[in-house]
Order: structure tokens, then C-alpha cells, then sequence
């Protein structure tokens, strides 16, 4: 009677990845530091001399984002490029202990580089309950809005009218100021994405900070590479036509930047 021979780990691990998904990276693809950073090809292309990080959904993880930031000042002293820029990519409150810290952060202590900063559905929640939509101060309070309100040092049961006047100025102000979206080169960045076979020009709100399905799904070619949160996963998800960086930081995970540069990415996760 012939005896099969345990597998080995290191055989287990080869067939594993040779039966990877060939556009999926693996969690090993994510660094813990710039200095560790490990690049593959990307989907897209951005030109020479141009260098974007984009960071995913923040929610509240004040600590997490000032990691981020002090690691990408590090990548830009030890490789400097001409043009740098950042992206948030939305939902920089909820979940997460300090949605004030972080929206102080970003409005006083941000790394001094070009910075786009993206509108996310909780944001958008909270605009809406701060311009009279009752439906949206409930829907907020339900998604994490009570401990938002707790780090501004505020009752959460404070009355929806007393939001704006007891929030800091800055921050309604930065709140207000979050753009829908950013294209630069191939890619397309947005909080949730975008619904295929629709014209830019076309797209609701409603889909570009919360849509899922189709788009999550759809393999076809969308003109450019989205670059999105929203939809969280254990790792940053990258396939032909989208790039998610939602990896479940304020939920138990953790909070990645993706570096875009020429035909390159590589990921930072903490």
C-alpha cells in the first residue's frame, strides 16, 4: 500500500499562489513602512514625475492616519519626486475613536503637499443633517454618529439643530469643502465608485459615495481605474479596472495608502 508523504509548508504555500487570482496581489504585497515598500504592476499609468498616495477610509483612527502621514513624508525624503499628491478617499468620521482628531488633523497637521480630500458617505450624512434632513441625522446616528459626537465632546443626544453652531468652524468648513472626485492620468478617484455604462457627467451622488453592486462586479473597461474605499476588505483588492483601499480601519483592520507612480503601485498598510 502506497503512503502519501505529508505536504510540505512551503509546497502548500507554492500551490496556494499558483492558484492566486492573477490580478490579486495577496496580503503579503503590503508593506508596514515606505522603507519595506514592495511595487508591482499597476493597472494604470501615471506620468513621469508624478507620484500619488492615496489613503482609504480613516474612520476615526486619528493615530493610524498620522502613521500614514509620517511614513509618506519618509517615502518623499528618501525618493522625491517632482509632483506629489495626496488623496483621501472619504470617511475620515464613525467607527473609529477620535472622528475629531482626525478631522483636526487633517485641517491643521496634514503633510504639506498637495491634498485632495474626498467627500464619503458618512460625510455626506452628516452635511445632510446639518442642512435639515431629518432622515440623514438618524441614518448618521445609527452609522456611528453618537461616538462621533462623543470625541467633539458633545451629548450625543445634543438636538440635531445644535450641531453646526457646537461643531469647531474649521471643521464644518473642511466638511463642506470635501470634493466628489479627482482624475489624474489613468486613474479616477472616488469614495464608492461609480454605475457602468453611465457618462461621468451623468453619475449620481448617490453612487459616487455609496454604490456597490454593479460596479464591484463589473469586469468591463470603465475608461480609467477607479481608485475607491467604501467596500472594505481584509486587504486592498486590485483588479483590471478598480483599485479598493477600504481595508477596515476603525472596524478592527487596517488603514492603507496606495503609491502610484509611472506603471507602479505599492501599499503601505498599519
Amino acid at each position: 500500500m502506497r503512503v502519501r508523504r505529508p505536504i510540505r509548508r512551503a509546497q502548500m504555500r507554492a500551490a496556494l499562489d499558483a492558484a492566486a487570482i492573477p490580478t490579486w496581489n495577496g496580503p503579503r504585497g503590503a508593506a508596514e513602512s515606505a522603507s519595506g515598500l514592495r511595487f508591482f504592476r499597476a493597472p494604470g499609468f501615471l506620468g513621469k514625475g508624478r507620484r500619488i498616495y492615496a489613503i482609504g477610509d480613516i474612520h476615526g483612527c486619528r493615530a493610524q492616519l498620522e502613521h500614514l502621514h509620517r511614513e509618506i513624508a519618509a517615502d518623499l525624503a528618501a525618493r522625491p519626486v517632482a509632483t506629489p499628491l495626496l488623496i483621501h478617499l472619504g470617511d475620515y468620521i464613525d467607527h473609529g475613536p477620535d472622528s475629531a482628531g482626525v478631522v483636526e488633523h487633517l485641517v491643521a497637521h496634514a503633510p504639506k503637499i498637495p491634498t485632495v480630500n474626498l467627500l464619503g458617505d458618512h460625510e455626506r450624512m452628516l452635511l445632510d443633517a446639518l442642512d435639515g434632513d431629518r432622515a440623514a441625522a438618524t441614518d448618521w446616528l445609527w452609522a456611528g454618529g453618537r461616538g462621533a459626537l462623543e470625541s467633539w465632546g458633545l451629548d450625543p443626544d445634543l438636538p440635531r439643530e445644535a450641531w453646526e453652531a457646537a461643531l469647531p468652524a474649521t471643521h464644518v468648513a473642511f466638511l463642506r469643502g470635501l470634493k466628489r472626485t479627482h482624475r489624474v492620468g489613468d486613474y479616477f478617484f472616488v469614495h464608492a465608485g461609480i454605475r457602468p455604462g453611465v457618462a461621468l457627467a451623468e453619475q449620481t451622488l448617490d453612487d459616487l459615495v455609496g454604490i456597490r453592486q454593479p460596479f464591484l462586479w463589473t469586469e468591463q473597461n470603465l475608461g480609467f481605474i477607479v481608485v475607491h474605499g467604501h467596500s472594505s476588505s481584509p486587504i486592498a483588492t486590485r483588479t483590471d479596472n478598480r483599485i479598493g483601499l477600504d481595508t477596515g480601519a476603525g472596524m478592527g483592520g487596517k488603514l492603507t495608502c496606495a503609491v502610484l507612480e509611472e506603471d507602479a503601485i505599492g501599499l503601505i498598510s498599519v
